[in-house]
């Protein structure tokens, strides 16, 4: 769900990068059918993802959302800040996002004959859309919230949910920035312990 935060963590490797937005459709133990550089990136996702849930601001952001919507407070961050990423991106990343998703979705698009087939339609979908760069609108982060909630299986509160973010803006944006500025760090970290 956060597929821009994970590429732009996963640092300057395309196989990182593929991996870290491939990581929600690889289950089990790796390395799960991929070549070894994909499961290293699968390996960051998986940690970012672990490093996300015990993080003090991204807790905090967890209760920022209504209790209506509180059991889906975890996916509904993930959305949250990547749209705050995508928002902000000229003052965090030096290449233009609109450029950053293009690389993306081609190192994407390069290493997709490796990639399980289930996850072939909704990355390509993604890219045609360009997902990564229509979360910077408040819209864009609307639009995937409501595609989220017509694929559940059961009904779920996702849709609007964006009003969750409007509704603490502020809050949400502190905790991003403590967030995101920790997490570059533990993936910098990560990266050089594995070579």
């Amino acid at each position: 769900m956060n597929f821009l935060a994970h590429a732009l963590l996963a640092g300057d490797d395309p196989a990182l990068v593929v991996g870290g937005v491939v990581g929600d459709w690889i289950k089990g133990l790796l390395p799960a059918g991929l070549p070894d550089d994909l499961a290293r990136g699968v390996a960051l996702h998986r940690a970012i993802d672990s490093h996300a849930e015990t993080h003090p601001a991204f807790r905090q952001s967890r209760t920022r959302i209504s209790a209506g919507r509180r059991r889906y407070a975890g996916v509904l961050v993930d959305v949250f800040y990547d749209h705050l990423l995508a928002r902000d991106w000229e003052s965090i990343h030096h290449r233009a996002l609109h450029a950053y998703c293009s690389d993306v979705y081609g190192f994407v698009e390069a290493r997709m004959h490796e990639l399980p087939v289930s996850s072939h339609a909704a990355l390509r979908l993604m890219a045609r859309e360009d997902w990564l760069s229509s979360y910077a609108g408040i819209k864009g982060i609307a639009d995937v919230l409501a595609r989220m909630s017509r694929r559940a299986r059961q009904p779920n509160p996702l849709y609007a949910g964006e009003q969750e973010l409007l509704a603490d803006l502020a809050g949400f944006e502190r905790d991003f920035q403590l967030w995101l500025a920790d997490t570059r760090q533990f993936c910098a970290q990560w990266r050089n312990a594995i070579g």
